[in-house]
């Protein structure tokens, strides 16, 4: 029987919890384990108001519960909080049944600079949908003690790690733009802070990778900026490997996997200090955090692509999964999942 994940962002998204959760289950499956995924594929769809080209899945009760009872799983994980993780969440209750979730995404800080909603409601939203949890898993020990001192209980760690065979630094792109190269990679939206990026005056180049709804309006604001739009797989491996500095300007990440993919092309990281960066950079000679993020962009200039490199190569996908399936044996332990990866009706699963 599978370990069932349900979750509101799957593909074609290009964000950190869709490759986080694909990174997962294939490293599960090398394990021997197996993770099925409930997803929005096959429901209806809406657009979010304040997001052009985000839609959200619209399920319904009766397939919720036809999707998971197809696979039988002996464990249940929600990853996100959107209307599958709801309804996901609604039907264990109903049933009495134990799952675990996942903080990922501040959702409160998102909706809070889009519509002005307190974050205080918000925040009071995130309590309440994992109020229910067996244990809410976080990446880093910053974002745990974050989130206990707002209330959240039985939070976990779950850390992130990165595909160092794809994300490598040989062979970076061939850009022809004055040097040193900062680059930021990610959604192109208001939450990301690319302003704070963008405004420095920094030598060089300026080089934002990937889309978004905030992509026209910096593109016109700061004319002096490379738009590159969004790459994937080796096409992106290259080009952050082509960047003298990652740039990280995110106030509101958890994580930030972009980070372990820069520091596995020898790229190294600016950043501001805040939950992701203190935690993967520190005070590690693989970049800088600073209040002052100009200042972080020139010192990272400085540090080891080697050393970098080196520190991303002990952060592998398999002990991420390993951690994950120790957080769910821990609270399962009659749990037995040694078959191959297999395609259940209705659902997306990942092999690998």
């Amino acid at each position: 029987m599978p370990i069932l994940i349900a979750t509101d962002a799957w593909h074609p998204q290009v964000n950190g919890v869709v490759r986080t959760l694909t990174s997962l289950a294939n490293s599960a499956s090398g394990l021997g384990e197996e993770i099925a995924f409930l997803t929005p594929e096959g429901f209806p769809s809406m657009g979010v108001p304040t997001y052009p080209g985000l839609r959200i899945a619209l399920p319904s009760r009766h397939e919720i519960a036809r999707r998971i009872e197809a696979s039988s799983p002996d464990a249940i994980h929600i990853a996100t909080e959107g209307p599958i993780g709801w309804a996901v969440r609604a039907y264990c209750r109903r049933r009495k049944l134990a799952f675990t979730t996942s903080y990922t995404t501040r959702f409160p800080e998102y909706v809070s600079v889009r519509t002005g909603i307190p974050e205080s409601l918000g925040y009071a939203v995130m309590r309440q949908f994992h109020s229910a949890s067996s244990m809410v898993m976080v990446a880093t020990d910053s974002l745990r003690r974050e989130l206990a001192g707002r209330g959240f209980r039985r939070l976990g760690y779950w850390t992130r790690g990165v595909n160092t065979e794809l994300f490598r630094p040989d062979e970076p792109a061939k850009l022809d733009l004055p040097r040193p190269i900062f680059m930021t990679m990610g959604r192109v939206a208001v939450e990301k802070n690319l302003e704070a990026f963008l405004s420095l005056d920094l030598p060089g180049s300026k080089v934002v990778v990937g889309d978004g709804p905030q992509k026209a309006e910096l593109e016109r604001k700061f004319p002096d900026a490379h738009f590159l739009g969004e790459k994937k797989g080796k096409d992106l491996s290259s080009h952050l490997a082509a960047a003298d500095v990652f740039v990280f300007p995110s106030l509101t990440d958890t994580f930030g996997v972009v980070q372990l993919e820069a520091l596995a092309c020898g790229t190294p990281v600016a950043a501001f200090p805040v939950t992701g960066p203190l935690d993967v950079i520190a005070d590690r000679p693989i970049g800088a955090i600073d209040h002052d993020l100009r200042a972080a962009c020139l010192r990272a200039l400085e540090m080891s692509r080697e050393t970098c490199r080196n520190f991303a190569l002990e952060h592998s996908w398999e002990n991420s999964a390993r951690q994950f399936l120790g957080n769910l044996t821990a609270l399962h332990p009659t749990r037995t999942l040694r078959r191959p990866v297999r395609r259940v009706a209705g659902q997306s699963t990942v092999q690998g």
